[in-house]
């Protein structure tokens, strides 16, 4: 393990493991289990198993609310076991990463460091950035960069990238790749549109930030993440694990059914390499840590009130399940009934997905982890599963 890991232990979205919620299936449904300082909540109790019955592996959640904090699991730590998923459990939180690279981008931003209107391209010359990219392009996802894992279009046209799903995939799942290859890759292909003339999420966004926050500290992305977020909120069990492809204990079981030459396989892939994912989703954390940090996010703790400002300011091309795309997260409202806007960045890794949630002055929180088993259709209900659970935790439905 390496020194920083030492020191620190659209489709929902097709872009860092979106198959992983389209593959799953329940191995054997057990009696969630829940802690509250006493207070039992039966409504959450029931949202978590309504996971698993639509066909997750596993599900661990914790909130906290004006009630205080829950934490309740359901389903299977392991497919063929009985024993339920750990509510202190560890996982890999996809694309939850992009936030935390975007904070720490914006910390640098908040010490005059670099600008959210500055080009990049000065700072990471060898690269031959188009000048028009800015900081802020990169944190909305509006500067037209080919996704590194492939570009998707409405016509059902298909630019492949490198492999993140099926056999391909699986046969690659241990490789490394370098930040500054995957870059490259998505500089080799035509930009999906003009810098600031769209709104497109590329996962290489995140890597070319990884970049930029390396040349302005001068320290390895995951010495600086753990310098300026880990360790001061003490968040010891979450880790940008770089190439390592272990997963630290307790841990819940992922699983990726994939078809291959015809026939449907299932393997378990608790343990691979993210690096092809890099800053974009490579990170492992718990349902604890991530309430701990977003918490602190929105409330003010690690970015001055301005930048908090821009960081909810939504692009108007950017809605999806989850709300409307700012600088490194997402603005929900929940609808009818619930006049609340909540603020989230969810994600999901071949095996894993998370939730992660909070009001805007970061007092009630919703973090989650869901893990895959062998269903290919539960990725189908996730979308109705997920309404049910807000409105349940933030309208009290």
């Amino acid at each position: 393990m390496t020194k920083s890991l030492r020191g620190t232990k659209n489709k929902i979205f097709q872009r860092v493991g979106v198959t992983a919620l389209a593959a799953t299936l329940l191995a054997g449904v057990a009696v969630p289990t829940a802690s509250a300082a006493g207070r039992d909540r039966p409504e959450l109790r029931q949202a978590v198993q309504e996971f698993v019955d639509a066909g997750f592996a596993g599900m661990q959640l914790r909130v906290r609310d004006e009630r205080g904090e829950w934490t309740g699991s359901a389903g299977v730590r392991e497919l063929g076991g009985t024993a339920k998923p750990p509510t202190d459990g560890h996982f890999r939180v996809g694309s939850t990463s992009k936030n935390f690279t975007a904070t720490l981008t914006m910390q640098l931003v908040a010490d005059g460091k670099i600008g959210l209107d500055t080009p990049i391209a000065g700072f990471l010359p060898r690269f031959g950035f188009d000048k028009r990219i800015t900081v802020r392009m990169l944190l909305q996802h509006t500067s037209g960069l080919f996704n590194h894992t492939g570009e998707y279009f409405p016509d059902g046209t298909i630019v492949p990238g490198i492999p993140w799903s099926g056999p391909e995939w699986v046969k690659k799942r241990f490789h490394t790749y370098q930040p500054e290859d995957l870059v490259k890759l998505s500089l080799s292909k035509p930009p999906r549109f003009e810098p600031g003339a769209g709104w497109s999420y590329s996962n290489t966004n995140s890597v070319v930030l990884r970049l930029l926050v390396e040349k302005l500290s001068g320290r390895p992305f995951a010495d600086e993440l753990d310098r300026r977020i880990l360790r001061p909120l003490k968040l010891r069990d979450t880790l940008s694990p770089g190439s390592w492809s272990g997963m630290p204990k307790p841990y819940a079981h992922a699983y990726y059914p994939y078809e291959d030459a015809g026939q449907w396989k299932t393997i378990d892939v608790t343990h691979q390499n993210p690096s092809w994912a890099s800053a974009a989703g490579d990170m492992i954390s718990t349902t604890k840590d991530l309430q701990t940090y977003f918490s602190a996010l929105q409330s003010g703790k690690l970015l001055p009130a301005w930048l908090l400002t821009e960081m909810r300011k939504t692009h108007p091309q950017s809605e999806s399940l989850y709300g409307f795309y700012g600088l490194g997260q997402f603005t929900q409202d929940l609808g009818p009934g619930c006049p609340r806007t909540i603020l989230n960045h969810n994600g999901s890794n071949n095996g894993y997905a998370a939730l992660m949630y909070s009001t805007p002055d970061g007092s009630k929180t919703l973090t989650a982890s869901i893990t895959a088993g062998e269903a290919a259709d539960a990725g189908q209900k996730f979308p109705a599963e997920l309404n049910k659970l807000l409105k349940t935790v933030f309208c009290g439905k």
